[in-house]
């Protein structure tokens, strides 16, 4: 049975050092199910993931962590660094 997310949106917040895939499947997963995902950080306009042992890509960050609200969003995805 498939999860229908679609009129959700849902937070991501996450900082530098973040294992990349585990940002990134689960985003993926989200927004396959209809979600809307944002990620949100404190570390400016992009945060660097950790991928295999090395730094990773970037990731666009979405909001700012000062300006996100949180009744702006129906669910939260903790990535930590």
């Amino acid at each position: 049975m498939a999860i229908d997310l679609r009129g959700k949106r849902v937070a991501i917040l996450v900082a530098d050092g973040f294992e990349q895939a585990e940002l990134l499947e689960p985003r993926k997963a989200l927004d396959d199910a209809g979600a809307t995902t944002m990620v949100i950080s404190s570390a400016g306009d992009k945060v660097k993931g950790w991928n295999l042992g090395k730094w990773g890509n970037q990731i666009p960050v979405d909001v700012p962590l000062d300006e996100s609200k949180p009744e702006d969003y129906h669910a939260l995805l903790l990535r930590e660094g």
